[in-house]
């Protein structure tokens, strides 16, 4: 009944807190229910044990205190786990906090942080059933070694995903790729031996951290621009406006609201090619999305197309010219005098 008490409370509550966006009071009062009424079970139980083992005179009553020490640690941990648990989902979502933190740095120092909860928690248990903790600690130190010559790739993969922790090349949520590898996806998840990443046909790619530490990554997510490389060619007939048709493309770019002018942008003849008068048009747009990119691009090669077609010229194909000469002999008459 007791237990029922607790949850009813619990979650009054947790409903009187939801009219607030706070990323520490949902997590507290959450992270507070499961332990809160197992803590009151618990106690309630053991009290009752401990009640029928002195009516009974049974030695089972020395076991209450040590038991009842062990569940409020246990449930102790499990507060604080779940705590930091629900707290690092509120420090990344944009509904609990104006600025959310990163999530990859969350997610790490989260890690952590439970880990170490979890470890002094049994270490703890260990000592008060007993057990020598400085022995445990030196029996570790020297298994320690024997353990990382048998598991050093997975110790690799370890330290390979503290450097990624540590450096942070790119995060959860990044598009990256490798030049060295055949890499190349939205990273999903990044763990303690492996990363997640989902490729763009959306199939799983578990890559061990260890990799990371030897070879280039490339992350276009953190780009400040995207940029527009075109070569154009128009005939050779049209050589007499193509000085005016470069100056209008770039005319046209330096007032387009999409690129940026603060970045070099350059629209030159470049080359006499084999059936082509060749120009370039070497540009960078403000956005860095891939589908606005796109739009953009192309809004820019129909406008070039224009200003191509206003000055009477036509973009250039392959073209073969066939000069015949007519070089037929001559036939002279002779009059004779």
């Amino acid at each position: 009944m007791s237990g029922l008490v607790v949850n009813k409370l619990i979650l009054a509550i947790e409903r009187r807190a939801a009219r607030t966006h706070n990323a520490w009071d949902d997590a507290l009062i959450e992270a507070s229910r499961k332990p809160a009424v197992w803590l009151v079970w618990v106690i309630g139980i053991n009290f009752a044990a401990g009640v029928a083992a002195r009516v009974m005179e049974s030695n089972w009553y020395e076991l209450v205190e040590p038991i009842n020490r062990v569940a409020v640690l246990c449930l102790g941990t499990l507060f604080f786990v779940n705590f930091v648990s629900r707290a690092e989902k509120n420090l990344i979502d944009p509904a609990y906090i104006s600025a959310p933190y990163d999530e990859t740095t969350v997610r790490a120092v989260g890690k952590l942080v439970r880990i170490s909860a979890i470890v002094t928690a049994v270490l703890i248990t260990m000592q008060l059933f007993g057990y020598s903790v400085g022995g445990v600690l030196a029996f570790g130190g020297i298994g320690g070694i024997a353990i990382g010559f048998a598991a050093k790739d997975l110790l690799a993969n370890f330290f390979g995903g503290l450097m990624i922790y540590m450096d942070r090349p790119f995060s959860v949520g990044d598009w990256i790729r490798s030049p060295d590898k055949e890499i190349e996806g939205t990273v999903e998840d990044i763990g303690w031996r492996l990363t997640r990443i989902r490729t763009f046909d959306q199939r799983p790619l578990y890559i061990p951290n260890a990799v990371f530490t030897s070879i280039a990554v490339e992350n276009p997510s953190r780009m400040l621009n995207r940029r527009i490389y075109e070569t154009i060619g128009v005939r050779y007939d049209d050589l007499g406006v193509v000085e005016g048709i470069v100056s209008d493309i770039k005319t046209m770019l330096e007032g387009h609201p999409d690129i940026d002018s603060q970045q070099t942008l350059m629209v030159n003849f470049n080359q006499f090619a084999a059936s082509s008068l060749d120009f370039f048009i070497y540009t960078f747009t403000h956005t860095t999305n891939w589908v606005e990119y796109h739009q953009i691009k192309q809004d820019v090669l129909l406008k070039v197309a224009d200003i191509i077609e206003a000055r009477g010229a036509e973009v250039a194909f392959p073209t073969s010219t066939l000069h015949i000469v007519e070089n037929a002999p001559q036939s002279t008459a002779l009059n004779p005098g």
